[in-house]
């Protein structure tokens, strides 16, 4: 295959792709680890590998209809990190001891939503940047 011949945008869909099946790893492991509680934990652990999928898929076959997909699906990340960025800050306070340090390093990870969003946004410059 030959690298050098592709440009920015493709090389971009491919980390996200990469990028959001890594995260899908780490985010499936710990709404486990909770027993998914809250319906709310199996957004981001059913969305990430469609993600991947779409922006691996995205970087081989530039598709203008897989284009309007991936940039919806991409929209769609901005908000369930969003919402899950509300949902892991509410977590910490709720336990005892509230917005405490401690709180914040034993509580649910309240940085893992942003990094859904900040994926996203990259995926998002990939496509409007042309």
């Amino acid at each position: 295959m030959d690298w050098i011949s592709w440009s920015l945008d493709r090389v971009i869909y491919l980390f996200v792709g990469v990028a959001f099946f890594v995260l899908w790893i780490q985010v499936a492991l710990s709404h486990y680890r909770q027993n998914f509680h809250h319906k709310s934990m199996w957004t981001p652990v059913v969305a990430a590998p469609i993600f991947s999928l779409t922006a691996v898929w995205l970087a081989f076959d530039r598709s203008h209809l897989l284009l309007l997909v991936f940039a919806g699906l991409m929209w769609l990340g901005v908000m369930i990190g969003a919402t899950g960025f509300y949902y892991h800050f509410h977590g910490v306070g709720v336990r005892v001891g509230g917005y405490s340090m401690r709180n914040f390093l034993a509580g649910p990870p309240v940085v893992l939503p942003l990094l859904f969003s900040a994926l996203s946004v990259l995926g998002l410059l990939a496509y409007y940047w042309r």
